[in-house]
């Protein structure tokens, strides 16, 4: 399971890195790639979505490590 925690880790750092460029500099890094709302850009959105939600359990997880 640690390899999907990375991979799930990795895409929502991804996800953060492009919401905070559209919020400081107004430039979106998935439509400048994927094309403004393409079928590729649309699963991009949705597997880091997907990826944040799946994050969450994150928190359970440390509350049992401690």
């Amino acid at each position: 399971m640690k390899t999907i925690d990375y991979i799930a880790l990795i895409l929502v750092i991804i996800g953060a890195i492009n919401w905070g460029l559209i919020g400081f500099l107004g430039f979106d890094l998935v439509r400048v790639v994927f094309g403004d709302m393409t079928l590729v850009s649309r699963i991009v959105y949705a597997v880091i979505g997907i990826c944040g939600l799946y994050a969450l359990s994150f928190f359970g997880r440390l509350r049992n490590d401690a």
